[in-house]
């Protein structure tokens, strides 16, 4: 290999890095607070939960630091996965989830080890977005991302109909699996 093919290769491999891992200069927010900061390993295949009982607006930055960890949220279950879930991110790399501050606390949190690699390393900043404020009396309405309150949509109260529809047919058609293995 010459010289100029190694400083090409040099080159290359200087900007895919760039590219693929985010720098830890990354701009936070001034409105966001540091909760906590979780590491942890996950094997192929495998979950690893945790809780989120904070109240808020909380954003889930997670960065893959080897392999590849996917991120499963959930206030309906404290076993979310790629099956149950509300929120996720399933990036190779940084994975990031907002949990608005109406979800029901406790919040279950899944990460997944995705089979692709035997062993994935993560860490998950967990910050609480300040700035939001919360009315525990006023569920209907929201702060957009320009600030404006706004009230939800008639589409929005459609949308958690049918989500509440789908669920209850989900269910169903469990059972009834059940019921079919049982008899044959």
């Amino acid at each position: 290999m010459n010289l100029s093919s190694a400083l090409l290769v040099t080159l290359l491999l200087s900007q895919g890095r760039g590219f693929f891992n985010t720098s830890e200069d990354d701009p936070i927010p001034e409105e966001w607070v540091l909760l906590h900061v979780v590491q942890g390993h996950i094997g192929a295949g495998n979950y690893s939960y945790l809780r989120l009982n904070h109240d808020g607006r909380i954003i889930l930055h997670m960065q893959s630091l080897k392999g590849d960890a996917d991120l499963y949220v959930s206030d309906k279950t404290l076993r979310p996965s790629f099956d149950t879930y509300k929120l996720q991110s399933v990036t190779c790399g940084q994975d990031v989830v907002v949990v608005p501050g109406d979800y029901a606390r406790p919040v279950g949190i899944g990460i997944y080890g995705h089979p692709s690699h035997k062993e994935s390393e993560f860490e998950m900043r967990v910050f609480y977005d300040k700035a939001v404020s919360q009315d525990p009396f006023d569920k209907s309405s929201y702060t957009s991302e320009d600030g404006h309150k706004q009230k939800k949509s008639p589409q929005a109260a459609e949308d958690d109909f049918q989500e509440e529809e789908s669920i209850f047919w989900t269910i169903l058609i469990g059972l009834l699996k059940i019921i079919l293995e049982i008899l044959f």
